[in-house]
């Protein structure tokens, strides 16, 4: 069978690290990236190609830069025949009062979280158009959709990966690419690690299911996601516990 490639941004922990982990499970050859932590990154690579048997590619720099990600995809072209799988999970986040944000703040959230999108599916889409096949997932969150107090500009960015997802999964289907977003709740991260355990024990009441999502689960559903059949696109899935 011939073997697919999966590029997941922001790879080196959380939900792109499990994802990598999911993924290189069921056979994917992998190009991971990150901004920061190349030497983990690297280790956690060779550590799947040891379990999994699989070939992996790291790419370690700022998907902000549209630079940064045409070089990267020119790396991954060398490494394989294109990418078949691109998630788009790489984000920060900012929380505070707008009064209090700097336009640089502003700026470096917008371009992690959404031109980064932008630029991963401009240079993923030709070769997934020559093939007339191809999946997009983009990770978004609940507060693209409802928003958060003091996080404004995390929300908008998300709201906008939720409306780039629709409007380019109209522009693909013809061609049999599927776009699709997974809006997260509460997940076990890093990002959501600043919580004391009265903030969590607090929140989790709040969510129906009753607990922090683990990454892995995100994975698992990630994983289900990349075989749906082509008629499920364009959607902006909660994976949220009904929190939302």
């Amino acid at each position: 069978m011939e073997r697919k490639t999966a590029l997941i941004t922001g790879a080196s922990r959380g939900i792109g690290q499990a994802a990598a982990a999911a993924f290189a499970k069921e056979g994917y050859d992998l190009v991971l990236n990150c901004i920061h932590s190349r030497e983990k990154l690297w280790n956690f690579s060779k550590e799947l190609e040891e379990s999994f048997q699989i070939r992996t590619l790291c790419c370690c720099g700022d998907v902000g830069s549209y630079a940064f990600v045409r070089h990267m995809f020119e790396r991954a072209a060398e490494f394989c025949a294109g990418i078949d799988l691109l998630i788009n999970n790489a984000g920060i986040s900012y929380l505070g009062l707008i009064g209090d944000m700097s336009y640089e703040d502003w700026e470096r959230v917008l371009h992690t979280n959404l031109t980064s999108v932008f630029a991963c599916c401009k240079c993923a889409v030709p070769y997934m158009l020559s093939r007339k096949r191809g999946k997009i997932i983009n990770i978004s969150s609940d507060w693209g959709v409802c928003g958060a107090s003091c996080e404004t500009a995390y929300s908008a960015s998300k709201g906008g990966v939720n409306a780039f997802t629709r409007a380019l999964a109209k522009e693909l289907a013809p061609s049999n690419i599927q776009v699709n977003a997974v809006a997260c709740g509460v997940i076990d991260t890093d990002m959501n690690a600043g919580f004391d355990r009265f903030e969590r024990k607090s929140l989790e009441e709040e969510i129906p299911a009753g607990y922090f999502a683990k990454p892995d689960e995100v994975a698992e559903f990630l994983c289900q996601l990349s075989v749906a059949p082509a008629y499920l696109t364009g959607q902006v899935i909660r994976f949220d516990g009904g929190w939302v």
